[in-house]
């Protein structure tokens, strides 16, 4: 018994530092899945994970908050566009849970070459593009955007909801390069998307009991900790380091695909 106090104890401290880095990273330029979701895999204890579902759920129940907390960090401060962006969030809430539903139906892994390829075209894109979201020019109608933001909102948040990897990178470049947002308010909308999102993989998961809670619960806190970092290193930063950091995560992900391929 007290092994296994200790075995969890040990595990613990490690998902929490790890919770931690995601919330920051994903506050600033999305990507926390990139660190999370690994982290629970590798470390959480064998006979602690239960099923895969559990698993996941269990990263979505710890950063809810902190995209929860971001949202909150960046509502005051950012001039979120709520117009365009509250029913983005409100058409990405509707069809994550569709997305979800038909993960079961469809095999995802075969959207992984075109993500691949995706990733690529954006990085390259933004690379080459120094100029692209450093200034906030939204370059549609009031009309114009609402429709491009509940567009944006449904198909990414279908896609959030069946496979999910980079949403928040998609996210924010559809915002900067077709509404004409600069990074630091696309980081802002994005924020509030993927907090819907997150909301409605939650319920499903909570539904259906898949959620360790003494695991999320801690890792809540961290993430919540984390973000509020995030927030403040993107809001001194502005835009320049909120693009640098989009870079990363979009590298760290194509690297992450390749290596899929690869194997």
């Amino acid at each position: 018994m007290i092994r296994a106090y200790y075995e969890r104890r040990v595990a613990l401290v490690p998902l929490c530092l790890f919770a931690f880095l995601a919330g920051l990273v994903d506050a600033v330029a999305g990507g926390g899945g990139l660190i999370q979701l690994p982290a629970l895999l590798w470390l959480l204890p064998a006979g602690q994970s239960g099923t895969l579902v559990d698993v996941f759920g269990t990263n979505k129940a710890a950063a809810i908050f902190g995209t929860a907390m971001a949202v909150t960090q960046y509502a005051p401060r950012v001039r979120i566009a709520w117009r365009s962006i509250l029913p983005s969030a409100i058409a990405a809430f509707v069809t994550a849970g569709l997305g979800a539903a038909a993960v079961s139906r469809v095999n995802a892994t075969y959207l992984e070459p075109v993500i691949f390829v995706l990733l690529v075209a954006v990085a390259i894109y933004t690379f080459r593009q120094p100029s692209l979201g450093q200034l906030h020019a939204p370059r549609l109608g009031p009309r114009g955007e609402l429709t491009a933001g509940i567009a944006i909102g449904a198909g990414l948040g279908f896609y959030d909801g069946f496979f999910g990897p980079g949403m928040g990178s998609f996210l924010m470049f559809a915002f900067i390069g077709w509404l004409g947002f600069d990074f630091l308010n696309a980081t802002a909308g994005a924020k509030v998307v993927n907090l819907a999102t997150n909301l409605a993989a939650l319920l499903l998961f909570t539904a259906g009991g898949h959620v360790i809670y003494r695991i999320a619960l801690p890792m809540a806190a961290c993430q919540i900790a984390g973000a509020f970092a995030g927030t403040r290193i993107a809001l001194a930063g502005g835009n320049r380091i909120v693009r640098v950091l989009f870079l990363v995560v979009a590298t760290a992900l194509i690297v992450r695909f390749g290596w899929d391929a690869l194997r």
